[in-house]
């Protein structure tokens, strides 16, 4: 259910905003055009919406700004912390993609970077969750890194390799990046439209809106 990831994300918390940054050399593709790309998540969404996996909140900041009323659910609480440093009256339970408490109707999910850290049966089973919680209309969008198929997701890891980006290799190969068609089938066995859109050469804009 992506906890397993938890103790990764506390002792990334203080150094997470550096990195979307483009400080960190193998990850720099990774969060090419992080602005831009929060950026369009937020433009897709309005009204009562639940963020997974706030982080820091930058993504969260943007919701705000633009009226959405937002809970952040996020399992990692070194990163609570610092959100809700900038955000203080901000809701941010401690929760997951499957596991979560809702007060109201919810207009839409939105995600960033954060989706891969589930198995695949665990993305079946939020997508269906989400479905029944969404009315028509409604809406899924999330930004994380997804391949076109299981042959492109090799080419990037040894691509990683062949660089010397060990950790970004690591990654790759031990978290749960899915693909498309994988992504698109979930999608449409739940009764949601979805679209795809490139942002940079690791991360896709899913828009997904319940029919």
């Amino acid at each position: 259910m992506g906890r397993e990831f938890v103790e990764l994300f506390d002792h990334w918390a203080e150094s997470y905003d550096e990195t979307v940054a483009g400080k960190d050399l193998e990850y720099q593709e990774v969060f090419m055009n992080y602005e831009q790309i929060l950026h369009k998540v937020a433009d897709l969404v309005h009204g009562n919406v639940v963020e997974f996996g706030t982080g820091t909140g930058n993504l969260t900041q943007m919701l705000l700004e633009k009226g959405c009323s937002v809970v952040g659910v996020e399992p990692s609480a070194a990163m609570r912390k610092i959100a809700s440093k900038k955000m203080p009256h901000l809701t941010i339970l401690d929760g997951d993609f499957l596991s979560f408490q809702l007060n109201g109707p919810i207009d839409a999910f939105v995600s960033t970077y954060a989706f891969h850290h589930l198995e695949n049966s665990e993305k079946a089973n939020a997508i269906s969750k989400y479905s029944t919680l969404l009315t028509t209309g409604g809406k899924v969008v999330f930004a994380d890194t997804v391949f076109r198929s299981k042959d492109e997701k090799e080419i990037f890891i040894q691509e990683a390799k062949n660089k010397h980006y060990l950790s970004l290799a690591q990654d790759l190969e031990t978290e749960y990046y899915t693909t498309i068609p994988i992504l698109e089938s979930m999608f449409h066995s739940n009764g949601f439209s979805a679209e795809f859109k490139q942002l940079n050469r690791y991360v896709w804009l899913i828009d997904a809106e319940k029919l």
